[in-house]
């Protein structure tokens, strides 16, 4: 089966794979065919690599082809779920079938095509979101705007995004306004994406941005170790796997005896340290060392001391060599003969970050030196084995973002999985998994002035919390040579982050918090011939074009300061210039501000409408505090339309 998208000057073919995985059949696309110029039968070879040319006409094989391989398929989806930006010209995929095989006009096909739609973003970083030049959209979409009954204007206008750099085509902006659904991958990163995109809602409160969050999980049969597996199986309920994002199914963890796990730990610690010495003897090999540094390979690492691990992708913001910012400070740690401590390194940079793959030189180079050898180590070609000896062998999962740049971060719920603590940044998941007895935090839950300082102030807490918590606490043995207050560390994270960061966990939410919800979305706006999402966008260009007109006057009856339970009798007048009085909402919003002035828990009080005065309509509504402090409060008139699946959709308000 042979599908095909259109490209400047030639047509480009993919082939279709299908994988079974279990009962869940997987496709793949694939442009390795003979039809094709030999440029483009290299566009599915690697993710990264290429140039911007490559990169959309990447994302428009996945995007534009991925709908026709569906339907080439044969199926019709209830729900279309975007994983981050490279998808989004799917949504314009759909929006063309409807104008041209529907009779849809744009604005219409937009209706129906968001109301089933969900994007997931995972970039907390503007730059780390695709975009386009104008230049470069034209040159690819030329022929494809007509078909959507548009122009060039409009298009390049549907997804524009005023950087920094200049005006860009913005995948993620694309993608927003294509679904009506949006998330961010943990709580944290639920607020920093409310506030990277507020301008795309520029009425409503950042708190108010209709993107939510589900806290990304891992995948429990993958990850878990055999021989933990085999523990757990003793002590845990018969259904365990079946039931792993059950809190009860994890509790007996604490049924466990000490010794037991110990044991298994240090089985696990031992594979863990095997496996390095002999991917480090092949580096070796390949780097053409001699035969006494091969034989030192054999005895890197110490099965008894302290391991810590870090391994992921290495970007910048994730600061790999922060624990390095005072050398004399972690030679001292990691060369203490009583307490000794050892650190394992992997992973990958983008091969377009350069700065990110001088990070790995950069720890390569440490590891290499006489007074890190052995407890400095870096294991090269990161990859899923690599990653599972690691989360399962090690005795603490490191990881030191520059907080609030780690989107979720899977690698340590992978690591308490096994039972090795975080020792994390107060960014991603750990802000939810963090409580106090499974693991340890570095830093404080806050904003710096600069970047050096907040580097200071966590390389400071990373030291001190090592020295003074973490090595006495795994040192500490009971009279039969256990450290039994880290063993009870270890049952602690097993027991509170292994059912709250379950992939079982994760695809429930996303299955009850939006794909059901979108799929009868879905059925209902396409029903009688696309007849409600034809409706609603004829009133949105209606409200759109009146809004301007409107005007909003409001005053508060009696003195603002108020005792906490008292009512505040707050009053309104609406003049709507011929929009429909039932079309518009009045509330009072009230809340805390942050330093910005940013309401941050906004509370909304409907007001109730109570007549009209020389052309205006009055509305009164009170608001009772319910704690002290100092509240901001406004007025504010919204649209509103029984259709409209969320009350902030639109993004309009006139405030008062």
């Amino acid at each position: 089966m042979l599908i095909n998208v259109d490209l400047p000057g030639r047509t480009v073919y993919a082939k279709i794979w299908r994988i079974q995985v279990g009962r869940i059949p997987i496709y793949l696309m694939d442009t390795d065919v003979p039809r094709n110029a030999p440029q483009d039968r290299e566009l599915s070879a690697r993710l990264y690599g290429g140039d911007r040319e490559m990169r959309i006409s990447q994302e428009i094989v996945l995007g534009i082809g991925g709908v026709r391989a569906v339907r080439a398929l044969g199926y019709e989806p209830a729900v279309w779920h975007m994983n981050e930006g490279h998808s989004a010209f799917l949504g314009l995929e759909r929006v063309r079938e409807l104008v041209q095989g529907a009779g849809l006009n744009f604005s219409e096909a937009i209706e129906a095509v968001r109301t089933n739609s969900l994007f997931t973003t995972h970039t907390p970083v503007p730059a780390g979101n695709d975009s386009f030049a104008f230049e470069m959209v034209e040159k690819y979409f030329w022929q494809y705007w007509g078909q959507l009954g548009i122009d060039r204007d409009r298009f390049i206008n549907f997804a524009r995004q005023d950087l920094a750099w200049g005006a860009q085509y913005s995948m993620t902006v694309l993608a927003i306004r294509l679904s009506v659904y949006h998330n961010g991958v943990s709580k944290l990163h639920g607020d920093v994406s409310r506030a990277m995109w507020q301008f795309l809602w520029p009425d409503i409160p950042v708190a108010q941005v209709p993107i939510g969050h589900i806290t990304n999980g891992v995948h429990t049969k993958t990850w878990l170790s055999p021989e933990l597996k085999q523990l757990y199986t003793r002590y845990l309920p018969t259904n365990w796997q079946e039931q792993a994002d059950d809190p009860a199914t994890w509790s007996p963890v604490e049924t466990i005896p000490p010794a037991e796990l110990w044991a298994m730990h240090q089985q696990c610690k031992d594979a863990m340290v095997k496996f390095v010495r002999e991917r480090v003897s092949q580096q070796y090999l390949r780097h053409g060392e001699g035969t006494r540094r091969l034989n030192t390979a054999n005895h890197l690492l110490d099965p008894h001391a302290l391991t810590l691990g870090f391994a992921r992708r290495f970007a910048t913001y994730k600061r790999a060599t922060l624990i390095f910012r005072d050398e004399e400070r972690l030679k001292r740690i990691l060369n203490n003969p009583e307490r000794p401590v050892q650190i394992v390194f992997s992973g990958k940079a983008h091969p377009a970050d350069e700065p990110g793959k001088a990070l790995i030189q950069q720890i390569y180079q440490y590891s290499q030196r006489p007074e890190y050898e052995g407890k400095i180590i870096f294991v090269e070609n990161y990859d899923m084995n690599v990653a599972r000896h690691l989360v399962a062998g090690v005795d603490v999962w490191l990881n030191n973002p520059r907080r609030p740049h780690e989107a979720s971060g899977t690698s340590g719920e992978k690591a308490a999985l096994n039972g090795s603590p975080s020792f994390s940044v107060l960014d991603g998941w750990w802000v939810e998994g963090y409580d106090g007895t499974n693991g340890w935090a570095i830093g404080d839950e806050r904003e710096y002035k600069d970047e050096a300082t907040q580097d200071e102030a966590d390389a400071i807490s990373l030291y001190t919390t090592l020295e003074e918590e973490i090595i006495p606490l795994f040192y500490e043995r009971s009279a039969d040579g256990l450290p039994l207050d880290w063993l009870q560390k270890m049952k602690n994270v097993v027991r509170t982050c292994a059912p709250a960061y379950s992939m079982t966990r994760m695809v429930k939410e996303y299955t009850t918090c939006y794909y059901l919800p979108a799929a009868a979305n879905g059925r209902q706006y396409s029903a009688d011939q696309f007849k409600l999402a034809r409706e609603l966008a004829v009133w949105k260009a209606q409200i759109s074009q009146r809004w301007a007109s409107l005007h909003l006057e409001a005053k508060t009856q009696g003195d603002m300061q108020i005792t906490v339970g008292d009512p505040l009798q707050v009053e309104a007048r609406l003049w709507l210039n011929g929009l429909p009085e039932a079309n518009v909402a009045v509330e009072i919003v009230a809340g805390r501000q942050d330093v910005k002035g940013e309401l941050l828990h906004p509370q909304v009080t409907p007001m109730q409408p109570t007549g009209t005065d020389n052309g205006a309509l009055l509305f009164q509504g009170e608001l009772t505090p319910t704690d002290s402090g100092r509240l901001g409060l406004g007025v504010r008139a919204r649209p509103t339309h029984p259709a409209m699946i969320d009350p902030y959709e639109m993004g309009l308000s006139r405030w008062a």
